[in-house]
């Protein structure tokens, strides 16, 4: 632009100047002519040109106009009518128009806070830029994380559809999946220890990738960083490195692979839960045939293994997690399967093996290994929440004899009709409190105090509180029936409290751990015992 403004104060510039410019800038002629026009005005304009000419009244976004951005959520206009309404009642300057207000905002502010201000900080750290790590050897470092599936399954557990939850760990270096667990319902530290178990095992069915990691990075879990988890990594020596909330960037291999699993698989299965369908409502076909528990857990095992042996992510460079994992010379460490079971089991502490079995949480366990074996110190060993085995190891030596079940353990149609009465109680109690809680209330135009409709007779009231007046036993009690005895004459009681008392020669109470205080004595002591038994007592 200056060597322009520089041929036309020479008065050698030409159309075909200008239009050189214009098609080397992708502008129209005319801009190429304003912009020259504004250069001759004003120099500095030709060193950025296009740009808005500087003045020190330029409106620009304040602290304060923050504040009403982020009150109203990036409003701009919501914001307009409050700074209006503010120079109404004298509290600043009139604003500038709805136009001029865009330009400042995007002027500046940056993409990241605009959206920040109108969305907060998830729609914020979409526009934040994330660095990559450098590609590691294998085991270097793993990920783990939960995930619950958008597709409604039938797990046959109570009649109802289900979305599984699957846990599992992927090595950051080759993006392998070495680790997956499935769970119907919410996942525990037990699903965790089933998914570490089939990441660390290198046999069939879990193999070739597998070993004991140096690192594997959560998200703050409490799963992950419950007792019994992080028992086990300590025995595998394992660096457990918590990452801070809200920050999925920093485990960015395992939630890519929670989104790549939505769309490559898990979009195309029946109950897919975010299936866009016709009509205004999102409901699912009544004639859609969900997948069993069995049939999805075994698709979504099959799809584990075409991701690490033919699937090609980008990140290797056209090679697939496996081949990445056999290209890399680094040596594995393993665990033995059985000591590998024992790592992953929580520790409930000695127990002393009876003729009755082991007592645990109340209940027997028994094995057929105990024949003779009573009397011995035992250490107790379990999988969270299957309470229905637990596995028994020499208290002294360490040596495991073997497990142990559950005594009269009930049947599966027993423990069916249990778990549908305790549902139908839950049922009726919800419907009971939903009854007491509902309360309806008129409408109104114009400003008063809310009024509770439901209209109720002096009668009917009178009825309700009797009837509930006789389901309160505090109530039917009769305190006054038989009276107190009378206290010991040296003790003050209140005439109030006498009058209550049956008359009667006072019998001397005795005090000690019982909670009754002894009487008392001179300056408000307690007055020593004159007896030899009363000094027994005391």
């Amino acid at each position: 632009m200056r060597r322009l403004l520089a041929l036309r104060q020479e008065q050698k510039l030409t159309t075909r100047h200008v239009r050189l410019m214009a098609h080397s800038l992708e502008v129209t002629e005319r801009t190429v002519w304003r912009w020259l026009a504004a250069a001759e005005r004003d120099e500095s304009a030709a060193a950025e040109p296009g740009a808005r000419a500087q003045s020190k009244d330029r409106f620009s976004v304040t602290p304060e106009v923050r504040r009403l951005l982020a009150l109203w959520k990036g409003n701009v206009a919501a914001v307009h009518r409050e700074l209006i309404a503010r120079a109404a009642r004298g509290e600043g300057d009139p604003p500038p128009s709805i136009p001029t207000l865009h330009r400042a905002m995007r002027r500046d502010l940056t993409p990241g806070e605009r959206a920040g201000l109108a969305g907060g900080e998830r729609a914020a750290r979409k526009h934040d830029v994330f660095l990559a790590r450098p590609r590691s050897w294998r085991n270097q470092v793993w990920e783990t994380d939960h995930m619950q599936v958008p597709v409604l399954v039938d797990v046959d557990v109570d009649g109802k559809a289900r979305r599984p939850w699957i846990t599992w760990f992927t090595d950051c270096a080759t993006n392998a999946i070495t680790g997956v667990a499935v769970t119907p319902g919410d996942p525990s530290r037990e699903s965790v220890l089933a998914a570490l178990r089939s990441a660390v095992l290198r046999e069939d069915p879990y193999g070739p990738f597998g070993g004991v990691p140096e690192k594997v990075r959560v998200d703050r879990g409490k799963d992950f960083l419950s007792r019994t988890v992080t028992a086990a990594f300590d025995l595998l020596d394992v660096t457990v490195e918590d990452l801070p909330a809200y920050t999925p960037h920093l485990k960015g291999t395992v939630e890519g692979l929670n989104r790549a699993v939505e769309a490559m698989f898990l979009a195309a299965l029946p109950g897919y839960a975010r299936q866009p369908r016709p009509g205004r409502r999102c409901s699912r076909p009544k004639d859609e045939v969900l997948l069993t528990f069995e049939d999805f857990t075994a698709r979504l095992l099959a799809w584990t293994l075409w991701w690490n042996t033919e699937h090609r992510p980008a990140p290797l460079g056209g090679r697939t997690p496996l081949q990445a994992w056999q290209d890399d010379p680094t040596p594995l460490r393993d665990v033995p399967a059985a000591d590998l079971w024992t790592f992953t089991l929580e520790d409930a502490g000695t127990r002393t093996l009876t003729t009755r079995g082991i007592r645990f949480r109340k209940r027997d366990y028994v094995g057929p290994w105990m024949t003779g074996q009573a009397g011995i110190q035992v250490r107790v060993r379990f999988m969270p929440h299957h309470d229905h085995r637990i596995e028994v190891y020499h208290a002294a030596t360490g040596r495991y004899l073997g497990p142990a079940d559950l005594a009269d353990q009930a049947t599966e149609e027993q423990v069916s009709a249990v778990r549908r009465a305790r549902a139908a109680r839950s049922r009726r109690l919800k419907k009971d409190l939903e009854a007491a809680q509902r309360e309806r209330y008129a409408a109104v135009n114009q400003p008063e105090a809310p009024r509770r409709l439901g209209a109720l007779t002096g009668a009917q009231a009178d009825a309700e509180l009797t009837q509930r007046a006789d389901l309160d036993l505090a109530q039917l009690a009769m305190p006054d029936l038989i009276p107190h005895a009378a206290p010991p004459a040296d003790w003050r009681t209140p005439a109030s409290l006498a009058a209550l008392t049956t008359p009667g020669p006072p019998v001397r109470s005795p005090y000690g751990r019982d909670g009754a205080c002894a009487p008392d004595g001179p300056g408000g002591r307690a007055a020593p015992p004159t007896t030899d038994e009363d000094a027994d007592a005391s």
